[in-house]
């Protein structure tokens, strides 16, 4: 299979997800995972239609946004370590994951040097995995009134990256779950938080997390193959 064909294939199981929902397609975007993967890649995605791509390495972003000659949107969507925010300043659209207070006064500082507002999600880790980034969900509100306080961020919604299993229904609960939690912060109508995007579901597990509400799913290996481990 080609790249071509897994991006309209994945594209018609978006459409039959939101479809099951009653959902316009048009209210779910696919953020095509390129870690690992070289710029080539990328460029032939983008011929193929695709122009949203995720980076989860500060460094490897930093160098293949330079490669990428391709008008593509950049989000960023792995753990972020606060030495490496300077890698991203200006160059992507949405930070996925801001999980600390820490982490987004770095992502403030960053950006307040291009004079501009980073839009960011926050991370949960809604299933408590010592081995996974996020927030805790007792953690969230604090959280958001915390970072919504820093002049040069924009919160637009949340992230979330589930326990594995291989019944995606099995996760459908955590995905649901996300959408409360973002349902409960849209009431608190705290200014300069929007809870418009719901980051959530995988090559494996995708369908399930539209069908709950999701507006950006993070695909990688359905369309690029298995990736490169490092």
């Amino acid at each position: 299979m080609s790249i071509e064909s897994n991006i309209r294939a994945i594209n018609d199981r978006i459409t039959a997800a939101c479809a099951r929902a009653g959902r316009d397609p048009a209210s779910v975007r696919l953020v095509a995972v390129s870690k690992t993967k070289p710029a080539e890649m990328v460029e032939e995605a983008y011929i193929a239609g695709q122009t949203l791509f995720g980076e989860s390495y500060a460094q490897e972003f930093s160098a293949k946004t330079e490669q990428v000659g391709a008008p593509v949107e950049w989000h960023f969507v792995g753990g972020l370590q606060t030495n490496k925010v300077k890698y991203l300043r200006g160059r992507t659209a949405l930070i996925h994951s801001v999980d600390r207070l820490s982490l987004a006064k770095e992502i403030d500082r960053q950006w307040g040097k291009l004079e501009r507002k980073a839009s960011v999600l926050i991370q949960l880790n809604l299933g408590g995995e010592a081995t996974k980034a996020g927030a805790g969900e007792a953690d969230l509100g604090t959280l958001v009134r915390h970072v919504s306080a820093l002049p040069n961020i924009r919160i637009c919604g949340l992230m979330t990256l589930p326990p594995y299993c291989p019944d995606p229904e099995e996760v459908r609960p955590y995905f649901r779950r996300l959408r409360e939690l973002a349902a409960g912060v849209a009431a608190l109508a705290i200014p300069g938080v929007e809870m418009a995007e719901l980051s959530m579901g995988m090559s494996h597990d995708f369908e399930v997390a539209v069908e709950e509400g999701a507006t950006l799913v993070r695909v990688g290996t359905a369309i690029f193959g298995e990736r490169i481990r490092r």
